[in-house]
């Protein structure tokens, strides 16, 4: 029997990011097509932000 008790905290954790993100975006949108994009932003967060941090470095 696997534990997947990490998987399933990391999960959790993940989607209050998500969450958190989305609140965040959709504050700044305005209009139709920023909020569509607020989604987007909300679910891949993590890569958008890693990417910035990357591009910051490499600077």
């Amino acid at each position: 029997m696997a534990n997947n008790a990490g998987a399933a905290g990391g999960g959790a954790l993940y989607g209050l990011g998500i969450f958190g993100a989305w609140v965040w975006f959709w504050q700044q949108a305005d209009g139709f097509w920023w909020y569509l994009w607020a989604i987007v932003q909300g679910i891949f967060w993590p890569a958008f932000m890693v990417y910035d941090v990357f591009k910051a470095l490499g600077s």
